[in-house]
């Protein structure tokens, strides 16, 4: 286990009233004051830096005054469903009456603004005007046959902009060539929030609340879908994007939530009112993703622009369902690449790249079948399932070091032939290839990351926040902890390491696949732990030594709350 302990200089200029474990925590993040933390909300960053916004509200005002009927284009993610429920609520607020969304069918349109997608409109009500929310800065085809059918486009979108952009009326992105907004880590929610407040500000400007005898809307009733779009889309979290988690969270918490998000917290059997950032990415995020990655996530949205509690549980509860189903799909598809990667580990040293693919795995579930390879294997994965006749749709997942969309464009620019469409960010991506090409990506995916990528990334490096006292394993630490932060990509959960003796063991869940081990200190003192989806390593037994790296956490069971380490990492001491 190779341990890399992060610096903690400077923590004791941080205020002494935060606890001395936080304040190193957070000092080893770059928090050097109380000020680094969070922007307050009147200090965000002004809508205006971002190019394209004075064209973008500029165009929605004459959508207000028009009375025009506006239509979003959604993705079929969280970011996606967020963005869109954001936009509708948030447009509806300015005095925007016709409004409503279309949101691909992964299987049948593929991702984003696509003429396959437009060709499924009413052509005898076709909308003025199309907003692309966490889509849209590649849609070249989309947006120029949206102008042919007559409808005027707004892009907002937060991926990676290409050499060229799309010839839409206006564009919002801060990752767009030449723009000066200073935090370009955004998720598609953020961007759309940035335009509601950029309308806002526009709208205040032209006395339009006033005249038009209208409430003006407060934007912080906005920041719970910001919140949980933010964390979904495992942005990282800078000072922006913790700012606007971090107040959406506590929104949450107060109850001011909306209907839909409140639902998915009780089928989640949370509680909002301790709800944490890891409850969004590990508990409610995958219920809102399971729409649309097993069906339509119009389940979604409308489930996030509803605002009856009760037909918002009903909702909730068939995405429970779905989210079941989703689950057993992908178990089948890691047992699958369980036996791949045994047959590929029979012929030696694993490459640097894997490329899986199988006839029977499921389109919507690659993604998350790709990260978990390559959370086990600590190599770049592309999982492929069968597209349209002929065709291979492929999800990639990466690790720290290796950006995944430059080495796709670095195959597209040696294979021009083969990628037929591609694009995402550092960690992820999505692409299509024709099924004959499937041996000549996987070969040109190699050489790629043999000439970009030395082999010293693949040495797997754990951070950790060092080994604690033993006064310091204590529930106050681990509720102090939880309290700091929304932490997530960018700004991660503590995690601790330490050596332990074993003094039981058992397995736990239907599959017997979580560990928990009940552990002594090297003074004696006892402390429980678990490590979730880990069976027993042939080696574990009691009274050995183990060294563990682990996060503090609490456990509540009926009524009590105790400390718990959670394990991600064990191994013989």
């Amino acid at each position: 286990m190779n341990i890399v302990e992060r610096a903690t200089d400077g923590w004791q200029q941080l205020p002494n009233s935060w606890p001395a474990l936080v304040r190193k925590v957070l000092s080893a993040r770059g928090i050097k004051t109380k000020e680094d933390m969070f922007f307050q909300l009147k200090e965000l960053p002004r809508p205006e830096q971002l190019s394209g916004m004075s064209a973008a509200v500029s165009l929605l005002e004459e959508a207000l005054q028009n009375h025009w009927k506006v239509t979003i284009v959604a993705d079929f993610d969280s970011d996606g469903a967020t963005s869109c429920a954001l936009a509708i609520r948030g447009l509806k607020a300015m005095g925007l009456q016709n409004i409503d969304f279309i949101v691909p069918n992964r299987f049948i349109h593929g991702y984003g603004l696509t003429p396959r997608l437009l060709a499924d409109l009413d052509k005898d009500n076709l909308p003025d005007l199309l907003i692309t929310v966490d889509n849209g800065i590649s849609a070249h085809a989309g947006v120029d046959m949206a102008h042919q059918l007559g409808m005027k486009v707004l892009v907002t979108d937060h991926h990676l902009a290409g050499d060229n952009l799309p010839q839409a009326e206006a564009i919002v992105n801060p990752n767009q060539p030449d723009d000066l907004f200073p935090y370009k880590n955004l998720a598609g929610v953020g961007v759309c929030f940035y335009l509601l407040i950029g309308l806002r500000q526009h709208l205040r400007q032209l006395n339009w609340f006033e005249q038009h005898d209208q409430i003006e809307p407060k934007v912080i009733d906005w920041l719970d879908l910001v919140a949980l779009g933010t964390v979904a889309d495992v942005v990282p979290l800078d000072k922006l994007n913790r700012s606007l988690v971090n107040i959406g969270l506590q929104r949450i918490r107060q109850g001011k939530g909306c209907e839909g998000i409140n639902a998915l917290i009780s089928v989640a059997g949370r509680e909002a009112a301790s709800l944490l950032s890891s409850d969004l990415a590990f508990s409610i995020a995958p219920r809102l993703n399971a729409a649309g990655r097993m069906e339509d996530m119009g389940l979604g949205i409308q489930l996030l622009t509803d605002d009856s509690a009760a037909t918002a549980t009903q909702t909730a509860r068939m995405l429970n369902d779905i989210n079941i189903d989703r689950r057993t799909v992908e178990q089948t598809m890691q047992d699958d690449a369980k036996r791949m990667l045994a047959e590929l580990s029979l012929d030696g040293e694993l490459p640097r790249g894997l490329c899986l693919y199988h006839p029977e795995w499921h389109q919507g579930v690659i993604g998350l079948l790709a990260s978990r390879v390559k959370d086990k294997v600590y190599r770049p994965v592309v999982a492929f399932a069968q597209g349209d006749e002929g065709e291979l749709k492929g999800s990639a997942r990466s690790i720290p070091g290796i950006h995944i969309r430059d080495v796709l464009a670095r195959v597209a620019s040696h294979h021009p032939d083969i990628l037929e469409r591609f694009g995402g960010h550092a960690m992820a991506a999505g692409l299509t290839i024709k099924y004959d090409d499937l041996a000549v990506f996987e070969n040109a995916f190699h050489d790629a990351l043999e000439d970009m990528i030395s082999a010293d990334t693949f040495l797997e490096e754990l951070a950790s926040d060092g080994q604690l006292e033993e006064t310091e394993l204590q529930l106050i630490n681990a509720e102090a902890l939880n309290a700091a932060a929304p932490w997530g990509q960018g700004f991660e959960e503590p995690r601790f390491h330490g050596t332990f003796i074993v003094q039981q063991w058992r397995l736990l869940g239907q599959e017997q696949n979580h560990l928990r081990l009940q552990l002594h200190t090297q003074s004696g003192e006892e402390v429980t732990a678990i490590a979730f989806g880990q069976t027993k390593p042939d080696w574990l037994a009691e009274d050995i030594a183990i060294i563990i790296r682990y996060k503090l956490s609490v456990n509540e069971f009926r009524g009590q709350r105790t400390l718990q380490l959670l394990i991600d990492q064990l191994a013989a001491a």
